[in-house]
């Protein structure tokens, strides 16, 4: 009989742990590798709909360049839509520098990689995020 309530107590703090684990969300950890000077830093944000190209990302982080590669986690990201934007930061200004055109001066990413003329759309940038890890790769362009 001990051996069963040992059991079942053992039973029911997994259920626990597993539920906890579930409610903290997902990592996604964003790499950036075709990154041509070690200048500055690469600045990241990560959007929900609502905040996509319109506001402040819902999450930031901000990371080194080395050795022409960088990399950051966003960690306990719920499930939902989401996309990612970064920039390469040359001058430590924390804002993305445009010409007077609105062309950007510094290079830029976004998640899927979607080469478009005009600001990024948020049907070409948007990935779904569920129970797995995510590993996403951004190359930066012009």
């Amino acid at each position: 009989m001990k051996t069963l309530a040992t059991l079942i107590a053992l039973l029911i703090s997994n259920f626990f742990l597993q539920a906890q684990k579930e409610d903290k969300g997902v990592p996604i950890t964003v790499t950036v590798e075709n990154i041509k000077s070690s200048e500055g830093e690469i600045l990241f944000g990560l959007y929900d709909q609502n905040t996509f190209m319109k506001t402040a990302p819902i999450k930031s982080k901000s990371s080194k360049v080395i050795n022409g590669t960088t990399q950051i986690t966003f960690t306990d990201i719920p499930k939902g839509i989401y996309a990612i934007s970064c920039f390469h930061d040359m001058n430590g200004n924390h804002k993305m520098d445009l010409e007077s055109n609105g062309i950007p001066k510094e290079r830029y990413g976004i998640s899927n990689n979607i080469k478009s003329y005009g600001p990024p759309q948020w049907n070409d940038a948007k990935f779904e995020v569920e129970a797995e890890n995510l590993n996403i790769k951004i190359n930066l362009r012009n």
